[in-house]
């Protein structure tokens, strides 16, 4: 599980969402346990049934109101019945004055009480979207990633087998660099998989030989990019001759990472093969794919119906042949018809 607190939030959105902490730093290491934010609503008027704890809390401009409307004594009533040890924090909309009592609260509970200029839904939007990106399942994989005519491809294979090399001559012709060694996969949206790099070693290049490049430096900010989606994982390996490699292309083969099936082809290489042009090829050919048109399966047809007609003649001139040597035959049957 993602042990998410409080201070991150704060320190990696905290500007954007436009954060001002008012009481509770004390509890600025509380933990988000869940990737979800709520209004207290109705809780605040004592029905505490189903009362999810582990939200962080949004007050907007209704929930203020209505606290001032309480009698003191209620009012504190209400909020301790609301402010549980597993609140991670709360947010106040609209800049509003939280009441002294919330104050008082949040500092001997130690709960972490913020004001934002936001309006209370385009608070909990944007929060909502944060918070689903830092819980989202993540992983770390040894490759590389590169962008190919538009299409996300993972560069795996052992050491020293050449993804470096590979990525660096598909940068060379114009293609982009998301991550080279390690890749940070996260599942986005339960659908797909994103790729990024680590900030450390982000636009940068290990080649043998050579040392560590900077690729945004040496190729332009246009040949690199911070993430992209994962369509294809092909793994380079040292061509063997004991093995047989797919001709056709009519098998299908996937790999999984975080749940999500992936197309993942073995690309053989040696010296003699352009591995940088097979690369931009499966790329293009996975794009066709994707577009409703496999050539595999085209040529496949193609063979089957050329079979097909080409039996059928041969066939006709095997009956053509009987019938001309054996007339008869065909005069007794057309009278059985008859």
């Amino acid at each position: 599980m993602v042990k998410y607190l409080v201070k991150d939030l704060h320190e990696k959105h905290g500007k954007q969402l436009g954060l001002e902490l008012t009481a509770g730093k004390a509890g600025m290491n509380r933990r988000i346990r869940v990737p979800e934010a709520q209004r207290p609503g109705i809780s605040l008027s004592g029905y505490l049934k189903n009362y999810a704890e582990k939200r962080l809390l949004i007050f907007g401009k209704v929930e203020i109101e209505y606290l001032r409307d309480l009698d003191q004594r209620v009012r504190v009533e209400r909020l301790e019945a609301v402010l549980t040890q597993e609140t991670p924090a709360i947010i106040i909309a609209r800049r509003y004055r939280p009441p002294k009592e919330l104050r008082s609260l949040c500092e001997r509970y130690k709960i972490p009480l913020f004001r934002t200029n936001l309006s209370t839904m385009n608070l909990l939007s944007k929060l909502i979207v944060i918070l689903k990106e830092e819980f989202a399942p993540s992983v770390s994989i040894h490759g590389t990633l590169v962008e190919v005519f538009g299409m996300g491809v993972l560069i795996q294979g052992d050491s020293a087998v050449g993804k470096s090399e590979a990525a660096l001559g598909l940068i060379e012709k114009g293609h982009r660099l998301i991550s080279d060694d390690i890749v940070r996969v996260k599942k986005k949206e339960e659908s797909y998989l994103e790729g990024s790099g680590i900030a450390l070693t982000r636009h940068h290049m290990e080649i043998r030989g050579i040392g560590i490049i900077n690729v945004a430096n040496i190729y332009g900010a246009f040949c690199v990019r911070n993430q992209k989606s994962i369509d294809i994982v092909v793994k380079l390996e040292f061509w063997r001759d004991d093995h047989f490699y797919d001709r056709a292309g009519l098998d299908e083969n996937y790999t999984t990472i975080l749940g999500i099936k992936l197309p993942y082809l073995i690309l053989p290489v040696k010296p003699g093969r352009d591995v940088v042009l097979l690369l931009e090829t499966i790329a293009l050919n996975h794009r066709l794919k994707d577009m409703g048109y496999n050539s595999a399966q085209e040529f496949n047809a193609r063979v089957l119906e050329m079979t097909t007609t080409k039996r059928k003649s041969r066939l006709l001139k095997e009956e053509k042949i009987v019938k001309k040597n054996n007339p008869s035959i065909y005069f007794r049957r057309a009278g059985e018809d008859r």
